[in-house]
């Protein structure tokens, strides 16, 4: 029987197939070697036959594209593997390694590689305002902590910067700066209408929610913040530490802030012995405020304020260490001024709560 004759894009076919083989068996170098020699056999022969061709540019080009197919498709463990190759910087180093390792024209790299000889030719232009750019956001990360690319472009946005965010994760992962960590997802439970809030806002004042988180000072006395934010606009209204509370210290904290702001129709919270004290129900009653409490073990439907302690734990008390008392009352203020005025918010488009106002004058 006749020995069947392979062509080159055969032997080339083959020649992977045995590189998958070797690899999933236990003597695998001893297998890529002789496949190597063998594919060396071949460029060879196949050099020598485009060489004798006619001096058409076609023997050139079978030539060269045979290396590329040969030498980037061989199974060498120290040649780098062709990954599918997405963005255009890891295009561009693809294609620059093949042109410093095989004798290839850029033509034929770009076509083996399935790269557009146009964007590997791309050089990026550089903005006269890269170095502005650049150094304001270091200095929003470094003054703010736990903020990602996302929130840092609104906070550009909101100082008067026209910039998309594509250009800020750019600056971000070129200057090495660490993503935040993303909160571990917690199952919920929903009630027969699909939600898992009881009583939605639907305006200012509408409900309010308050709730505690604890820290403690160097000295590991306990510290208590009660947190009363707005439902609706999602502003912080109040975050207060004492070493302990009262429900009639409550009571003392709600009375200042109903003398700015009103009083809410409706207020949330949980069945902490403060919130159900006697004297506070009745004294909500009185000026016509209805309390409404949570199911025992069912924080999510406190979610609102929840997610403002978590917020407020992860980029505020987890980094701060807390001399005393009143060390803890002063950098707490400043925290809620920067939530509220500066902080963009994911629910409110990337504008904070309560934006400060900013006077326009001729």
């Amino acid at each position: 029987m006749a020995r069947k004759a392979y062509g080159v894009e055969q032997i080339i076919v083959k020649l992977r197939e045995i590189e998958l083989l070797c690899r999933s068996s236990a003597s695998g170098r001893d297998h890529r070697a002789n496949v190597l020699s063998l594919a060396e056999r071949v460029w060879r022969h196949e050099q020598r036959r485009c060489q004798a061709d006619e001096g058409t540019g076609e023997g050139k080009r079978q030539a060269e594209e045979t290396a590329c197919g040969l030498e980037l498709g061989s199974c060498d463990s120290q040649r780098r593997e062709l990954k599918k190759l997405l963005s255009p910087v890891k295009q561009r180093a693809a294609v620059a390694y093949v042109l410093e390792a095989h004798p290839v024209t850029e033509r034929r790299a770009c076509r083996v590689l399935k790269v557009n000889r146009t964007a590997f030719r791309y050089e990026p232009v550089r903005l006269p305002d890269e170095d502005e750019v650049r150094a304001e956001i270091i200095e929003k990360v470094s003054n703010y902590g736990r903020v990602g690319y996302r929130k840092v472009t609104h906070m550009l946005r909101n100082d008067g910067r026209k910039i998309n965010h594509k250009r800020v994760e750019r600056i971000w992962r070129e200057e090495g700066l660490q993503l935040p960590h993303k909160q571990p997802r917690k199952r919920r439970l929903f009630l027969n209408d699909g939600s898992c809030i009881r009583l939605r806002p639907e305006h200012r004042n509408h409900v309010w929610s308050y709730d505690f988180v604890e820290d403690r000072t160097m000295d590991g006395r306990k510290l208590r913040f009660l947190n009363i934010i707005d439902e609706y606009t999602r502003e912080c209204l109040a975050s207060i530490p004492r070493r302990s509370w009262r429900g009639t210290d409550v009571m003392e904290a709600l009375a200042d802030i109903m003398m700015q702001r009103g009083c809410p129709e409706y207020i949330r919270s949980d069945n902490g012995s403060e919130f159900v004290a006697k004297k506070l129900r009745e004294w909500l009653s009185s000026l016509g405020v209805i309390t409404t409490y949570i199911e025992p073990g069912s924080p999510w439907e406190n979610g609102y304020c929840e997610s403002f302690n978590s917020r407020m734990r992860d980029e505020f008390l987890n980094g701060e260490l807390f001399g005393h008392l009143y060390e803890a009352e002063v950098l707490a203020r400043r925290w809620k001024d920067y939530y509220n005025t500066v902080r963009p918010h994911g629910s409110l488009g990337g504008r904070p709560p309560a934006p400060q106002s900013i006077l326009l004058t001729a």
